[in-house]
């Protein structure tokens, strides 16, 4: 929860970032390029470190890294001294995701990993949730910076927390681990056909994902001409919705499969942004964004569980760091593009681009061997 807090802030932010520094929309862009550019260059350090090292030091580093560098964005008047702050926080993402996931998807029973994996991501959706709903309450009171310092207390406290806890052992494993580790990974095993094939839906994916986020609340209020507050609360409405959606992504994996489910939730998310672009009503948009962040929220839960069943357990940590340094990858580079585009267009071709690649994604999903 608390790793999500600042992930749609900093994207939410843009339209402020702006006006606030004088920024052209590529310029402003980079506070979600390089930050991305560094957490994919830490993912596959990260997979080798979550295979040697104790789950509970790895969550601490992240947590005190996510905290100090919010800290530091609390205090910066200077645009590159923001995107510095905004980068050194990527950093606790793929140290989270690789060594917390790994843990999971380990010592979890199989028979219960989809809706264990749902309510997982359920948390993340709350982190994202109250990290965009605070971004609005301190727009409209002390200003935005008050979110990175108001969250970074907490977040700090909760690190020292689970350095303390007892909940991330598992000695057999690490007696197993222990023995292991003088090998190197099986990457026949690793970089497997189904591997790569599922590497390539995720980046398609991926890059109609962060075109949407990265632009949606500038859209809506260069666009369509809703105030930066509404367009806040309204992006921030996205990840509560995404709560029930993330359960929804758990409860139907187990049900019909999570390769039905991934499609069904791509499918929606399409859909939904098609409607979404002819309309400029408040509340049929705001509808269709709500409906969009479902399925968007939905994809999570199956994504990992193709992960986990195509990947061997013995190397979990090397296999989501590729996986998070794909996303990473096209994460990094989206949003520059995306930029470059609509500058050379208008705000609302972001839908066109978007729709394109997630159709495209869903069409080379379906030649995926899972059920």
């Amino acid at each position: 929860m608390f790793i999500e807090v600042y992930l749609l802030v900093q994207v939410a932010l843009i339209p402020v970032f702006i006006r606030e520094f004088q920024l052209s929309l590529i310029q402003a862009s980079l506070v979600a390029t390089v930050p991305s550019l560094l957490g994919l260059f830490l993912n596959i350090p990260s997979g080798f470190l979550a295979d040697r090292f104790n789950t509970k030091h790895l969550l601490f580093v992240s947590l005190v890294v996510e905290g100090l560098s919010a800290f530091l964005v609390s205090r910066t008047n200077d645009f590159w001294t923001l995107v510095l702050g905004v980068s050194v926080m990527r950093i606790s993402s793929p140290i989270y995701h690789v060594s917390g996931l790994s843990h999971f998807s380990r010592f979890a029973k199989h028979e219960q990993m989809s809706k264990s994996m749902g309510f997982h991501m359920a948390l993340g959706s709350v982190g994202q949730a109250i990290g965009s709903v605070s971004l609005a309450v301190f727009l409209l009171t002390l200003g935005w910076r008050w979110t990175y310092l108001f969250w970074s207390v907490p977040i700090l406290a909760w690190g020292f927390m689970v350095l303390k806890s007892s909940e991330f052992e598992n000695k057999g494993f690490e007696r197993k681990e222990t023995e292991k580790r003088g090998r190197r990974p099986k990457l026949s095993l690793l970089f497997s056909t189904g591997f790569l094939h599922f590497l390539a839906v995720l980046g398609i994916w991926q890059v109609g994902i962060t075109a949407i986020s990265t632009f949606m609340t500038t859209y809506l209020v260069k666009g369509i001409g809703f105030s930066q507050t509404t367009a806040s609360i309204l992006f921030g409405l996205g990840p509560f919705i995404g709560i029930l959606g993330s359960l929804n992504g758990g409860y139907l994996g187990d049900r019909v499969g999570a390769k039905k489910t991934l499609s069904w939730s791509i499918l929606g998310c399409a859909i939904s942004l098609s409607i979404l672009a002819l309309v400029s009503h408040f509340y049929l948009l705001s509808f269709l964004y709500l409906l969009y962040a479902f399925f968007n929220h939905s994809v999570w839960s199956p994504t990992n569980i193709i992960v986990t069943d195509i990947t061997p357990a013995t190397d979990r940590g090397l296999s989501y760091s590729i996986y998070f340094f794909v996303e990473g990858l096209i994460a990094a580079f989206t949003p520059t593009l995306a930029a470059g585009v609509l500058q050379l267009s208008d705000l609302w071709y972001v839908f066109p681009f978007s729709i394109i690649f997630l159709i495209t994604s869903l069409i080379t999903l379906q030649f995926l061997k899972h059920t």
